[in-house]
């Protein structure tokens, strides 16, 4: 069984600082967690960004599909400042320069593969070709994850020497079939749309993560309830429970 920590910081720690951001990372290290989940995508010329939307709307001064932006123009956007004032200047950072940052921090990576739409295949090929090339080879290697399912056979065929991890959100007694054909070694369940029996999951050999979850109480519920790993904007919280 793949063995997944107590927390993993959820985009960073994306309740105290702008989620996906080198700075993100420092802080949920800050905090004690030693795994960070966190969005991969391409830029339109084929670069490995951290990012969670299909657009530069939300998290950044930019407009527009990530997938209609180049890196030379995404690399110029503020990435802080939609967060708060103290955080003005921050950058949308690639996926290389995010290995060497959980490098110097001796942090591991839940990484979700986070295609735009239509380029499944390629986001988790161009994220894999990252990963073999810049991720220590004396470290554990990192979790890949995705609710692409087409992303996730790339990767299993492409990679199969990489862990993965299934993502489900309204389906997620779909768990065992799924886990099985596409050779999964955890699956990670929303907190509001669990199967209904979490330790048949464990019986099976697999790690059970829950997402995204920030109460103290709720994670300590989750897990006595057979949960290896709860997925967290605040670890700190629910390394306290």
């Amino acid at each position: 069984m793949l063995r997944l920590p107590k927390v993993i910081g959820h985009r960073g720690a994306a309740a105290s600082a702008p989620e996906n951001t080198l700075e993100s990372f420092e802080r949920a290290a800050l905090l004690g967690a030693r795994w960070v989940e966190f969005d991969a995508k391409l830029t339109r010329d084929g670069v490995a960004i951290i990012m969670h939307d299909d657009t530069l709307d939300r998290t950044t001064n930019g407009r527009g599909p990530v997938a209609k932006a180049d890196w030379s123009q995404i690399s110029r956007l503020d990435a802080g400042a939609w967060f708060g004032p103290n955080w003005r200047g921050v950058k949308v950072p690639r996926l290389d320069e995010t290995i060497a940052l959980l490098a110097r921090l001796g942090l591991n990576a839940n990484i979700e593969i986070k295609p735009c739409p239509g380029r499944e295949v390629e986001t988790a090929t161009t994220v894999i070709e990252v990963v073999r090339e810049h991720w220590p080879k004396d470290r554990e290697p990192p979790l890949l994850s995705s609710f692409a399912l087409e992303s996730m056979v790339v990767a299993r065929d492409l990679a199969p020497e990489l862990p993965r991890g299934l993502l489900l959100w309204d389906t997620p007694e779909i768990w065992r079939s799924e886990a099985g054909r596409l050779g999964c070694l955890s699956v990670h369940f929303s907190s509001r749309s669990l199967p209904r029996d979490l330790k048949a999951v464990r019986q099976a050999g697999l790690g059970v993560a829950v997402y995204t979850v920030n109460d103290r109480r709720r994670a300590r519920r989750l897990l006595d309830a057979g949960v290896d790993s709860i997925i967290s904007d605040c670890p700190d919280t629910v390394l306290a429970a």
